[in-house]
């Protein structure tokens, strides 16, 4: 892609995100989010393949559909309530298309269809790109309308997702589909948790970057994007794949990674709130992610494949990429639980 194409259209996703984040009337942060979705969908479609195309069509349907959702759900406030205002949400119906419309946005279940089949059409930076940064401007309307949501519509999204990233993990074999019903869990986690205590949904929301933002970055260093290349990876970098190993721990909470701090945190602070049985529920799922995350763990370091004939053979060449972002994204995504403390100090 042209060098002054791709600054545009980077510089608008940064405008999109930065708008919705700083707007409190209902048009203003619609338009940041209509702005982020046509910055993106041309880089997910720059590949000019197949599946890519479909991808970016189911996409930028499913975008425009919440698009929609939310300029009608705002107008139907604002003749209701004479206002904009986004802190101003005293219509249930209203309010009610509003979560449903940036639960669609950000693929939390029952609306999460289609991001296993987006990001399985993508290459791995525009799909690090759509689980990470394409989160942070529906999320931020969530937290600033969530006082105006029924609690028990946010436990159950937040219950269900997590079920249903575990649960439709278990038997994909593309590391892209892993990937997004990982998102959906982490999902579910960062809004059950919102109305309770929002500063935790922003830690796990920060953690939850670092480690996928790792998980994307080694999966491009390697070339991995189905469980069966991940078999043959050993030989070429050992330290990437045992560091690609830990990651997938670490986003599964395993103690004492990363991942652990923000399931710990939101279990005790549902614990506090008197929903241990809630609590309960939200380990067990998070066991069913774990089990995914092990089984790659075990193909990647268990496991040799035992003929090398059919694959291509690893020349150790020297690699083009830039391996900063990698490193620190992978110490972040391992090594930040025994500072929780201070972050959590920072974040409240």
């Amino acid at each position: 892609m042209n060098p002054y194409v791709l600054t545009t259209l980077l510089s608008s996703l940064g405008l999109g995100t930065t708008l919705t984040f700083a707007s409190s009337h209902w048009l203003l942060a619609w338009m940041g989010l209509e702005i982020n979705t046509l910055a993106i969908v041309p880089l997910m479609a720059q590949h000019h393949h197949p599946r890519a195309v479909e991808a970016t069509t189911k996409y930028f349907l499913t975008q425009a559909t919440a698009a929609a959702m939310i300029l009608f759900a705002s107008t139907t406030n604002a003749w209701l309530t004479g206002t904009w205002d986004m802190n101003d949400m005293s219509n249930p119906i209203a309010s009610a298309m509003v979560i449903a419309a940036l639960a669609l946005k950000i693929g939390l279940a029952p609306m999460h269809f289609w991001m296993p089949e987006v990001l399985q059409g993508l290459d791995l930076l525009t799909g690090l790109v759509l689980s990470t940064w394409q989160k942070l401007a529906p999320l931020a309307l969530i937290i600033q309308t969530a006082h105006a949501i029924d609690p028990l519509l946010l436990t159950a999204l937040g219950l269900m997702s997590t079920l249903v990233g575990g649960w439709g993990g278990l038997n994909q074999t593309q590391l892209r589909k892993i990937l997004a019903y990982s998102s959906i869990a982490h999902m579910g986690w960062m809004i059950i948790v919102l109305q309770y205590a929002p500063q935790l949904t922003l830690l796990a929301l920060l953690m939850y970057i670092f480690m996928t933002s790792s998980a994307f970055l080694t999966l491009k260093a390697s070339s991995s994007t189905k469980i069966g290349t991940l078999a043959t990876i050993w030989s070429k970098n050992p330290v990437l794949t045992t560091a690609a190993a830990l990651v997938l721990l670490s986003l599964g909470g395993l103690p004492p990674l990363t991942g652990f701090m923000p399931k710990w945190l939101i279990l005790q602070e549902l614990a506090k709130q008197g929903l241990p049985l809630l609590a309960t529920v939200m380990a067990l799922a998070a066991l069913l992610s774990l089990y995914f995350y092990l089984r790659l763990c075990y193909a990647m370091t268990l496991t040799v494949s035992p003929s090398t004939s059919a694959f291509v053979t690893p020349w150790r060449v020297q690699t083009t990429q830039t391996s900063f972002p990698l490193a620190l994204s992978t110490v972040m995504a391992l090594g930040l639980l025994p500072v929780a403390p201070t972050i959590m100090m920072l974040v409240t």
